[in-house]
């Protein structure tokens, strides 16, 4: 069944990989288009990949095939100060770095050498995060404040649940996946120039149907009810234990202790590192398929430094925010989790404000250059 998990999860992760690469799919690029030119277009396919993902999830649930409560997100004690500052630090790593978790993967497929540098730095800042120095700093100064939300009288922390438990009854628990994934629809094909992106709306589609892949294949296909070995409940191949989607942070860190760690036979395939793994040969194959395939390195110290810093922040934010702008982005918000939401916002501030923060750099540079010339002259 192991193989089974992982297995599946490489073949996803592939597609993954292949399309988001054929399309520019990035979280980063989105916000920067946004941000800098008003290009409302990838931001649209970001969500329409969400409103894909939340109507499968939601379906899988309805389905009986799922089990949402089951993952890492819906908890009922929400570390939210843990969510926001997780995120804002990720969101301003990957925006100086050239990309999150998932387009450093993309890009390494592509030949750029830059983004290998950044996943090495990424892995061994999620690591010190999940084990090391930094989980220290995360569990004493960041992870302890939390909201109960058995308070408000529900068991999980997804949103169908809180209202229901506040008084919208069954009936909004089991539409409201729907209702939402339909009004962010709504929201994506208003647009002409969007309903004109073929490949846009395509990329959107497949990649949220993705997500819905990864929970199926964890969540069902890789679900014992009762594990021979210990009897209890099992996920199979999945470091958390529990369901699980796509992410591209934890299990970077996870598939550096695999390499660091071999010859151990308690580190085994999962499906994260199966999905890392997969999104960097998907990404190759559709370069080289496409002739986009090329070598990239660093233009600077100055570049190369920021790619390293962008790194540690990546990888010491989307551990702690339990996600980045897909493990979150996409694979939490698609169950409604609270803290997804506050992870997702925080993630895009961080990015706005990097995002200003390269163009003051610039403008400042430029200022600069222009006073020195003034001064020859």
């Amino acid at each position: 069944m192991a193989a089974l998990v992982t297995g599946s999860a490489f073949i996803l992760a592939v597609i993954f990989g292949a399309v988001a690469n054929r399309v520019s799919f990035c979280t980063m690029g989105a916000v920067t288009d946004l941000t800098n030119f008003g290009d409302w277009r990838r931001m649209r396919m970001w969500l329409l990949a969400i409103a894909v993902a939340i109507a499968g999830a939601g379906a899988l649930q309805s389905a009986g095939l799922v089990d949402l409560s089951k993952t890492i997100y819906t908890t009922p004690r929400v570390s939210w100060l843990s969510h926001l500052v997780g995120g804002l630090l990720f969101g301003f790593g990957m925006t100086i770095s050239s990309g999150c978790g998932s387009k450093t993967l993309i890009r390494i497929g592509a030949g750029n050498l830059k983004s290998l540098i950044v996943l090495v730095f990424l892995g061994i800042a999620a690591y010190m995060t999940l084990k090391g120095l930094f989980a220290v700093w995360r569990t004493t100064a960041l992870d302890p404040f939390r909201f109960d939300v058995t308070g408000l009288g529900a068991k999980t922390s997804d949103l169908p649940a809180v209202m229901a438990a506040m008084g919208g009854g069954l009936v909004v628990k089991q539409w409201l996946y729907l209702v939402v994934a339909a009004a962010l629809a709504f929201f994506v094909f208003a647009n002409r120039d969007f309903r004109d992106s073929r490949d846009m709306v395509f990329g959107g589609i497949v990649i949220g149907a993705v997500i819905v892949g990864g929970w199926y294949v964890s969540g069902h296909l890789g679900y014992l009810a009762e594990d021979p070995t210990t009897l209890e409940e099992k996920f199979v191949a999945t470091n958390s234990g529990r369901a699980e989607s796509f992410s591209f942070t934890a299990p970077v860190a996870y598939l550096l202790e695999l390499l660091l760690f071999w010859s151990d036979q308690s580190r085994v395939l999962t499906f994260g590192i199966a999905g890392v793994l997969g999104m960097i040969v998907g990404s190759c194959a559709m370069a080289l398929a496409t002739g986009t395939f090329r070598w990239e390195g660093f233009a600077s110290i100055e570049d190369l430094a920021h790619h390293m810093a962008g790194g540690v922040l990546m990888g010491f934010g989307g551990v702690t925010a339990l996600g980045c702008t897909i493990g979150q982005g996409l694979t939490g918000i698609s169950t409604l989790a609270l803290g997804s939401f506050l992870a997702l916002g925080a993630i895009i501030a961080g990015s706005v404000a990097a995002v200003r923060y390269q163009m003051w750099r610039l403008d400042r540079t430029d200022s600069q250059a222009s006073t020195q010339i003034s001064h020859q002259r």
